[in-house]
């Protein structure tokens, strides 16, 4: 007998049905100055889920000007502190009391399983606003003791940058949208937000749980729209003092040039990966296959830092894939409002087609296809691509090189461990990296050689709103969640008194 789909939440049925979806500028909802709209589809079926209002130019322009409205007003960033950090902890309340809806929201646009938007995106976003609720109270200064000649005070503080241009993309969508308001605004910054046009819709429910907790109109601004025309305009308008951006390398390269060629605004980068996934003889080998599989297939393989090269010393090599192949052919595959189902579909036809080419390609560089390697039958309409593993993966194939965000996994063979490491680095991307091992000293050992922002020990995708998240060489510029994402959202003041 098939499963059922988990029903479809009334709240969501409800925002479903409120079409075209509008622009949220300046705190009211509007239509787009060109009055242009897309469609967003349910990648499990193809089907169109809501038409969107298409931001151009003109409303980026509207949406900064907004933004700039209410920063130079001070009507958020003068609020007493207590009094912001109780809207951020009340949005984190929301999100938290409204689980259920915004994760059916995310799986209907992003395609990703229930249990996923439900137990861990959903409260990790209500998780990131309540941390940062918790820095507004304590943004402090320090006071420094100066050897010039003569009796000064000097001291320091901590100020917010401005209007923030925030771009996310559509792998975690909801996720993405707190990782980057909740900083932003706990530092007393106003904001455009501009979600990737593939999945607008949590970003657009949020800003009315956002109306809803009050945040002064200007705020926060959302406006949907494509990356070559609204976000274009939003990483070169003059007007803005910052821009946040994750996606991919290439995009990000863009974004550099276009806020150095406007106003050399500041940038802060969260980019691509070709993470190493790495298990050594001594692993065991249950446990590490086990998070081999969660670190290439987790949301379909659409994770910047996907453990997509699986290094295996040689002794275990076989093992440890006999190990994987078993959890791959025990996992369900299907749409994503469907519990019992691991596996949802890619985002769009467009993204399928580019990770069946990269599987292709493979197959023609001469890896050995284990598994996968094309659609599962019985889901012709939906976006999906079985899991696949690559064995004996040569360094210098394009499946080893470059990022396929798709759920394809590319197994090389290492023999020790200096080779291991020189193999590890060799790429230009440097976010992520896990060691399995149950040597201690092995594990700090190779964490300490590896070129990666995070290195996950016998674990992996092990993420929380008190860690910092970024990387080496071309994964990025800056570090988001923690403390760090403060320096990010703040300019720091010397001020000098002459006490004498």
């Amino acid at each position: 007998m098939p499963h059922m789909a988990v029903a479809e939440d009334l709240e969501v049925a409800s925002f479903l049905k409120g079409q075209p979806k509008k622009l949220f500028i300046g705190g009211r909802w509007v239509e787009s100055a060109g009055g242009k709209t897309f469609a967003t589809h349910d990648p499990a079926t193809g089907d169109v889920l809501a038409a969107v209002a298409e931001a151009n130019a003109e409303d980026v322009d509207r949406a900064v000007a907004a933004a700039r409205k209410s920063f130079d007003r001070g009507t958020w960033r003068e609020l007493p502190p207590a009094e912001r950090a109780k809207v951020l902890w009340k949005i984190g309340d929301m999100i938290e009391e409204r689980a259920t809806e915004l994760a059916q929201l995310e799986t209907l646009d992003n395609g990703m399983p229930i249990n996923d938007a439900l137990l861990f995106h959903a409260p990790l976003a209500a998780a990131t606003f309540r941390y940062y609720a918790g820095w507004v109270t304590k943004l402090d200064g320090a006071t420094q003791q100066v050897s010039f000649p003569g009796q000064y005070l000097s001291y320091t503080l901590r100020e917010p940058v401005g209007v923030v241009g925030q771009i996310i993309p559509w792998n975690f969508p909801l996720l993405m949208a707190a990782w980057k308001l909740a900083p932003a605004l706990a530092c007393g910054n106003s904001v455009v937000l501009k979600p990737s046009e593939e999945t607008p819709l949590s970003a657009l429910r949020l800003a009315e749980l956002m109306q809803e907790a009050d945040i002064p109109d200007g705020v926060v601004n959302v406006i949907p729209g494509y990356g070559e025309v609204a976000g274009a305009r939003l990483a070169a308008h003059p007007d803005v003092d910052k821009i946040a951006f994750t996606g991919s390398t290439d995009v990000g390269k863009l974004i550099a040039k276009a806020s150095a060629d406007s106003n050399l605004k500041r940038v802060s980068l969260e980019l691509g990966g070709k993470s190493p996934n790495i298990v050594f003889a001594d692993a065991d080998i249950t446990r590490a296959a086990s998070g081999a599989f969660l670190g290439i297939f987790f949301n379909q393989g659409q994770v910047c830092s996907a453990g997509s090269r699986l290094f295996v010393q040689e002794k275990v090599y076989d093992q440890t894939l006999d190990e994987l192949l078993k959890t791959v052919a025990d996992t369900r595959i299907g749409p994503g409002m469907d519990p019992v189902n691991q596996m949802g579909p890619l985002v769009s036809r467009t993204q399928m087609e580019r990770v069946l080419g990269y599987i292709r390609t493979g197959t023609q560089e001469g890896a050995r296809l284990m598994v996968g390697g094309d659609r599962p039958e019985g889901l012709d309409r939906g976006y999906f691509v079985k899991p696949t593993v690559f064995a004996d993966v040569d360094g210098k194939m394009r499946i080893a090189r470059e990022e396929i965000f798709g759920p394809v996994v590319a197994a090389i063979p290492f023999s020790d461990e200096d080779d291991l490491v020189a193999k590890a680095n060799s790429t230009i991307y440097g976010l992520v990296a896990g060691v399995w091992t149950r040597d201690v000293a092995r594990a700090h050992r190779v964490a300490h050689a590896l070129k990666a922002g995070t290195v996950y020990v016998n674990c992996y995708h092990v993420v929380d709103a008190v860690t910092p998240w970024g990387g080496y060489k071309q994964s990025g510029w800056g570090r988001e969640l923690g403390p760090y994402a403060l320096d990010l959202y703040t300019e720091i003041k010397n001020v000098i008194v002459d006490i004498a």
